[in-house]
């Protein structure tokens, strides 16, 4: 589907680069490793079909003064060729946004044989600003990032260089542009109004993006121009990368905004399981976090081999040492190696358990990826693991954010200060308006690191500190410093992240109390899989006239209920019920626990309004109902306690009545009788819910259980 999608993109920018190709024009950059700045350009450069020649591959970095050696040794060949045109740029933080047919036709405008780029601020010796040339408008001081002219004039631009490689290159090129004599010989001119080049540092705020036929420009607002050459070094390499997102790129509101050329790496063709890439998966509980027990079902059911998953799993939280250690149990010897630090081990602090994860990658040359992700992550998509590998980035994050909300695990900018800063497309890659990868300048929670890039690039140890700033602030601040681009994907629904507000241990099962921070993942583990059936009509049953039975609960939901009121222990007789039975509220006391007991009156009540109302409403027409109560509870029957309940009505307008365990599994007898029709329900299913109306028509018994011990979970509503 994918490559069905890109294919008419693709195309579409190839063909935009074939009609700008140019024989005359030839581009010179300096590049002495592959970066994933200098992979942006290539692509930048290859879309729009510009020939290029890398200078310093094979040398080490030493300083500016090198580019201009290169430069000179490169000009030689083509010193006396007065028709080549020459584009002279920096690799790392530049992208070029349009063609050789517009780029030649700025140039010859510009009347001049050579052309350099300008900038707002002089540099790097301030002091040399009144020397400059008045300009009436536009930018007065020279920049040495980009600059394009006739390949013989250039020759004559740098035949007098004889500096080392420390030196200043912009220093070197001011010098002879503020020499009236040299600049003359040479005939060099400045960009002043960024027609042909955009120096974002010291003017952020003069680009914006114009989107239109398909394409997408970096326009300058100032002067209304719209370059062809953007450079963003320096501080604002970050604001570059955000326009590198868009540019060059093709773009429908449809797809989403595709890069000319991805690079991807495909996983289809392995035959076997061992043919997959080697894969650390590190795994981190900093908090009490709800639902951990189906991270890790999540976990097992991830589409990659098993044998080719080292598995590292961090947990600072006691409450959790059960979750983790029966998943182990049931699962360890399932995957290649696993490494366990748990709460005993008592690591100094997050940051080294994330460090240590890492490196267990770094150290292992096999290791081709290193996945780190979080316990409150929710991955739904079980391919993710493939999905991010085969689109072959340094960093690249699956985008989860917070159901209904903004709240994600990405930022689109950064403030001055370096913290968060809304970026103007966040809103639209959060909610998925807009498709794509995107270069973002942090990410959190769960992201995939190559493993070559860690034992390159970002080969030190501890990438988790960086001055005052939390770990996963520190790695992104550490890997901006080092040129490694953090993506964030998109392009597919991934899952979400859950909140950690209001998470409470005090309880046996604490999961079942987060019905309003986690509605969707509550749901999802304790709402019967067939319940959207019955919210439709096609699952209800009408054993009894008025009586409907339908699936609500599943059994992890019946269990934890059971075992919750269990671990309470408390349950009633004596005072408690004589004092219920003389309030009205109970016509026949039982053997139970009510949900305000252990504190579960709100949550219970939002269940019967989201899960149970409807489909009163569905089955009682005219009838609407906010799902009130007095009295819900879990009522315990025993052969040798109380093994029945004699015939009675209930206190409420309609009564829910749900099975919480099973019938000849974990009990005998036991059912429900309504005497007026001489109807009875004899096998309750485990996690169906009888509702019935409660007061005149519907008088009723519980039949008596002879063997074992029945629980069913009743709410008397609207009393």
């Amino acid at each position: 589907m994918l490559l069905r999608l890109l294919t008419p993109l693709l195309l579409s920018c190839v063909a935009l680069g074939a009609q700008d190709s140019a024989d005359n024009l030839l581009v010179l950059t300096v590049a002495t490793e592959e970066t994933d700045g200098f992979r942006r350009f290539q692509r930048s450069a290859q879309c729009f079909n510009y020939k290029v020649k890398i200078l310093g591959q094979e040398e080490e970095w030493h300083g500016d003064g090198q580019k201009v050696r290169l430069l000179k040794a490169a000009l030689e060949q083509y010193a006396d060729n007065e028709d080549l045109v020459i584009l002279f740029t920096e690799s790392y933080d530049v992208v070029l946004a349009s063609g050789p047919a517009e780029l030649l036709k700025k140039f010859k405008q510009a009347k001049s044989k050579v052309v350099f780029s300008a900038e707002a601020v002089a540099y790097p010796e301030r002091r040399l600003e009144p020397k400059y040339p008045y300009v009436s408008e536009g930018k007065r001081f020279l920049g040495s990032g980009a600059f394009i002219g006739y390949a013989s004039h250039l020759h004559k631009l740098v035949a007098e260089w004889d500096g080392d490689d420390e030196t200043s290159d912009q220093l070197f090129y001011t010098k002879i542009f503020l020499d009236p004599v040299k600049r003359e010989k040479v005939n060099i001119t400045l960009d002043h109004r960024c027609r042909i080049f955009q120096n974002i540092h010291g003017s952020e705020g003069d680009v914006v993006l114009k989107f239109e036929n398909g394409r997408v420009r970096a326009r300058n607002m100032v002067y209304d121009t719209l370059p062809v050459l953007i450079n963003g070094k320096g501080p604002s390499k970050l604001l570059l990368n955000y326009l590198g997102n868009y540019v060059p790129r093709v773009w429908t509101f449809e797809t989403g905004c595709v890069i000319c050329d991805e690079g991807l790496r495909s996983l289809s063709g392995l035959k076997t399981d061992d043919s997959f890439p080697l894969v650390v998966v590190g795994i981190f509980i900093e908090q009490p976090t709800p639902f951990v027990s189906e991270f890790f079902k999540r976990l097992s059911n991830l589409q990659y081999p098993k044998k080719r998953i080292q598995l590292y799993i961090a947990n600072h939280e006691t409450h959790h040492q059960k979750h983790v250690e029966k998943f182990l149990q049931v699962h360890s010897l399932e995957y290649n190696n696993v490494k366990y630090v748990g709460p005993e081990e008592a690591l100094s602090n997050f940051a080294e358990a994330r460090n240590a994860g890492m490196d267990i990658c770094r150290q292992n040359p096999e290791c081709e990826y290193y996945f780190s992700i979080d316990v409150q992550v929710v991955l739904k998509n079980s391919s993710v693991l493939r999905t991010l590998i085969e689109q072959n980035k340094s960093i690249l994050a699956p985008m989860v954010s917070r159901n209904q909300d903004l709240w994600s695990n990405f930022w689109g900018a950064l403030s001055s200060d370096g913290f968060y800063a809304r970026s103007e497309d966040y809103i639209d890659i959060v909610q998925r308006q807009r498709i794509g990868i995107w270069n973002v300048p942090y990410i959190t929670n769960v992201y995939l690191v190559k493993g070559s890039v860690l034992r390159k690039a970002l080969s030190q140890y501890d990438l988790f500190h960086s001055g005052n700033l939390d770990p996963d602030m520190s790695f992104c601040d550490n890997v901006r410093r080092k040129g490694v681009f953090m993506f964030v994907n998109n392009r597919q629904s991934f899952g979400h992240i859950l909140s950690l507000e209001n998470y409470k241990t005090t309880h046996l099962h604490n999961d079942l109390w987060q019905i309003f921070q986690n509605i969707q993942d509550w749901k999802e583990k304790y709402i019967h899989p067939n319940h959207t059936l019955a919210l439709k009509g096609k699952l209800i049953e009408s054993p009894c006239p008025d009586v409907y039975w339908f699936p609500i609960f599943t059994e992890t939901a019946c269990d934890e209920i059971v075992e919750e009121m269990e671990n309470y222990g408390q349950w009633s007789g004596g005072g408690n019920r004589d004092e219920r039975l003389q309030g009205g509220y109970e016509n026949v006391p039982t053997i139970d626990i009510h949900m305000t007991q252990i504190n579960y009156e709100k949550e219970w009540q939002k269940f019967l309004l989201d899960f149970v109302a409807p489909i009163t409403e569905k089955m009682f027409p005219g009838y609407y109902t906010q799902a009130q109560f007095d009295l819900a509870f879990v009522v315990r029957y025993k052969p040798d306690e109380q093994p029945s309940l004699v015939p009675h009505h209930d206190a409420s307008t309609f009564t829910i009545n749900i099975a919480l365990n099973s019938v000849g599994q974990d009990y005998e007898g036991g059912g429900c009788r309504f005497l007026r029709y001489d109807c009875s329900i004899k096998a309750p299913r485990k996690g169906w819910a009888l509702m019935h109306p409660g007061r005149l028509t519907h008088y009723h018994e519980g039949l008596p259980t002879t063997k074992g011990t029945r629980y069913i979970a009743v709410s008397f509503v609207d009393p």
